[in-house]
């Protein structure tokens, strides 16, 4: 017995197929925006929640600091695992504005319009992780930061661990290996918490997140705008980088040798 296929059903060559070489289509904005929020939110409750538990445990600021290096490296590689396919897992605004930077004249990336739905989402969502986070350690909800950070050192090692961060993303997606991105990202800040004097914020939107707990993690309110100015300088600084670094005409030419 033979199986048929009822009259009227619409078969494979019935669905309309992409153009070859097309695009795949894009997740609607709506669950873009939301996977940006969503994932910035349980970033910063992360790096904010890791925190507070560390000081719980141990009055040893290395180890205090290692625990909160290493609950971010596993918790931002799973983030942009899960999210990556959704909206591209930026959580950090000058990632998407060097995305639309990048692709201002026909490339892929975000659009202006998506600009100005990513980076709200983020910020908003940073915001919330750390209340979050401060709910669940039974910390008070909003408590603007005391911990100063606006010592020209630590604001110098913001501009390097931005810039390496964005150098990392882009020349990446330039080598067309955003398959590592998880792993890469992750490891890279991981790594950034203890090279860099600033602990590497590399995230305006983390940063505005962070000032809103008087934690481990937390940014004093004064130092905010110092951190967010030196993070645009190192994105404009890491794109500088990529463009002399992954030339397009070297990388094309290396491909067709190949």
């Amino acid at each position: 017995m033979t199986a048929t296929t009822p009259v009227g059903t619409p078969t494979a060559a019935d669905v309309p197929q992409p153009a070859p070489g097309a695009p795949p289509p894009r997740t609607p904005l709506i669950a873009r925006a939301a996977a940006e929020l969503v994932g910035t939110a349980a970033l910063v409750a992360v790096v904010v929640g890791s925190g507070i538990q560390a000081t719980k445990l141990t009055q040893d600021t290395a180890l205090q600091l290692l625990a909160n290096s290493t609950a971010t490296v596993f918790g931002l590689g799973v983030l942009i695992a899960l999210l990556g396919p959704v909206s591209g897992a930026h959580f950090n605004p000058v990632v998407t504005v060097a995305e639309w930077w990048t692709a201002r004249r026909g490339g892929s990336g975000v659009t202006a319009p998506e600009v100005a739905v990513y980076v709200p989402s983020q910020i908003a969502g940073a915001i919330a992780g750390a209340i979050l986070a401060d709910a669940m350690f039974g910390e008070p909800l909003v408590k603007w930061s005391t911990h100063d950070r606006s010592a020209g050192n630590l604001l110098l090692g913001e501009v390097v661990a931005t810039a390496g961060l964005i150098l990392l993303i882009f020349g990446l997606a330039r080598t067309d290996r955003l398959r590592f991105a998880p792993a890469a990202v992750a490891s890279y800040i991981g790594a950034a918490y203890w090279f860099t004097s600033s602990t590497s914020f590399a995230n305006p939107a983390v940063t505005i997140g962070r000032a809103f707990t008087d934690t481990f993690a937390g940014i004093a309110p004064a130092s905010v705008p110092g951190f967010i100015g030196m993070q645009l300088i190192g994105a404009a600084a890491g794109l500088a980088l990529v463009a002399v670094i992954f030339m397009r005409g070297r990388i094309e030419q290396d491909r067709s040798d190949a």
